[in-house]
């Protein structure tokens, strides 16, 4: 068992890009379009492929199946609730997984034995394996780069917001304003403003960022910096922000958001989406995604996922009054208000 546990977990990569493989043939969308349990060799006509590869096809779907990204009975291939994720029309996850098998954005993890070897001068294993620069001037150096980050976490945030202003309906309760910062394309704004129209929302990034932001009449677009100032507003909103940031980082950015919140009415406060590492979930899986979210923050940022006690280090540090955890139906991530 143990010798079987060493091959797997070497051989785990494969399955991430045999789903990348999936996504980039659009098997999902292909039977879904089919609308009935779809053959292999209608599968492989569709895409299409030469009869010759239907064998290796069927291969590739094999593994899909037993890791029930899609299932199968003796008519066809059929959509999973994981499959059903990846669908375009859907929440579109399918541009995380490309994101995340970006060859540019996990060669850096081929060096990381090397970076631990290394002495300790500040930088980490994506600076050290892409000649100093870091993999925000990558993105925004190398537009497609770019282009897959913002839409990765745009599909991302679907449902988490989606979760969000179902499950937690309360804590928008009042407020009038909300700026959501470091809201990248507007996916997250726009789902809240929808489900609240008379709340006025707003989008903050750099400018390249939210020149490709959605139109809209339903939300604003405000570039800038957010260590310089942030726009104005009865609520901020930092969705997946801070855990890209270090410590210093993370408090310079809630001290803003303070200032953006003060003078302000009663009931004003930043509402913080982000992984806690110790919060109580009674899921494994979630557990180690949260494991690996922190290997790819350390590698990638230099960053972290951060404990209950880290998170009210930096909250009660950047000099808030007090603050409220909530947990998400998705498991990973948690809501945490702050209050000024």
């Amino acid at each position: 068992m143990d010798l079987t546990n060493v091959l797997n977990q070497s051989l785990t990569y494969i399955s991430s890009f045999a789903l990348r493989c999936a996504v980039d043939l659009d098997i999902a969308g292909r039977i879904q379009a089919y609308g009935r349990p779809m053959p292999l060799n209608e599968l492989a006509r569709s895409i299409p492929i030469s009869p010759e590869k239907d064998v290796m096809l069927g291969r590739l779907m094999a593994l899909l199946v037993h890791k029930e990204v899609f299932a199968q009975d003796e008519t066809g291939y059929v959509l999973t609730s994981f499959s059903k994720l990846i669908l375009t029309e859907n929440s579109n996850m399918g541009t995380f997984v490309r994101f995340s098998t970006e060859l540019a954005l996990t060669k850096h993890l081929c060096v990381l034995s090397e970076w631990f070897k290394n002495g300790d001068d500040g930088s980490t294993v994506f600076i050290m394996d892409n000649d100093g620069k870091k993999f925000f001037d990558i993105a925004r150096e190398k537009p497609n780069i770019g282009y897959l980050f913002n839409e990765a976490m745009a599909s991302h945030s679907k449902q988490k917001m989606g979760d969000l202003v179902t499950s937690y309906p309360h804590i928008f309760d009042g407020l009038n304003s909300l700026v959501d910062v470091g809201g990248g394309t507007g996916t997250a704004a726009k789902i809240i403003a929808d489900a609240f129209p008379s709340l006025k929302c707003t989008v903050f990034d750099l400018p390249h960022v939210v020149e490709k932001a959605l139109e809209s009449d339903s939300i604003n677009v405000v570039a800038g910096d957010m260590f310089e100032k942030i726009p104005s507003a009865d609520a901020i909103l930092l969705n997946n922000v801070l855990h890209d940031w270090l410590g210093e980082d993370c408090v310079r950015i809630l001290k803003r958001c303070k200032e953006a919140i003060e003078p302000k009415k009663d009931g004003s406060k930043v509402i913080v989406v982000d992984i806690i590492q110790d919060f109580e979930n009674n899921n494994p899986k979630a557990t180690e995604t949260g494991l690996l979210f922190d290997i790819l923050m350390m590698t990638s940022h230099g960053s972290k996922e951060r404990t209950k006690q880290e998170w009210h280090d930096l909250i009660i540090g950047a000099g808030y009054s007090g603050y409220t955890f909530y947990p998400t139906r998705l498991g990973i991530d948690c809501v945490m208000e702050l209050y000024p």
